[in-house]
């Protein structure tokens, strides 16, 4: 789990360049963990989730409720980016429910 964004360039190898220029919260960023994720690891799949879950922090681009989320699966890396609504609890409990269905759903494709 990488939080912050010294965490995802410390941990998994996300340029501080790519931050810079996309925002953490971006497809790009998201791309870079999930790669990350399974290089600095013994790990074959990995799920990375970047977003605004509120109540604050949100923007007119990326507003609250805005979550990218990545999949590596066998080498391929999946993205999708989703708007959830409701107050932080939900967006994260939402999240958390999309993420691991679609993981299912990779693998077993």
């Amino acid at each position: 789990m990488t939080y912050s964004n010294a965490a995802k360039t410390e941990l998994l190898g996300v340029p501080a360049e790519l931050i810079a220029q996309h925002g953490a919260v971006s497809e790009p960023v998201v791309r870079a963990m999930a790669a990350g994720a399974v290089a600095h690891s013994r790990a074959q799949v990995a799920v990375a989730v970047t977003g605004v879950a509120g109540p604050s922090g949100g923007s007119p681009d990326k507003p609250v409720g805005t979550v990218w989320l990545g999949w590596s699966v066998g080498g391929h890396i999946t993205t999708e980016c989703c708007h959830f609504g409701g107050d932080r609890a939900a967006v994260r409990q939402a999240t958390v429910n999309h993420a691991l269905a679609q993981l299912v759903s990779l693998l077993t494709r």
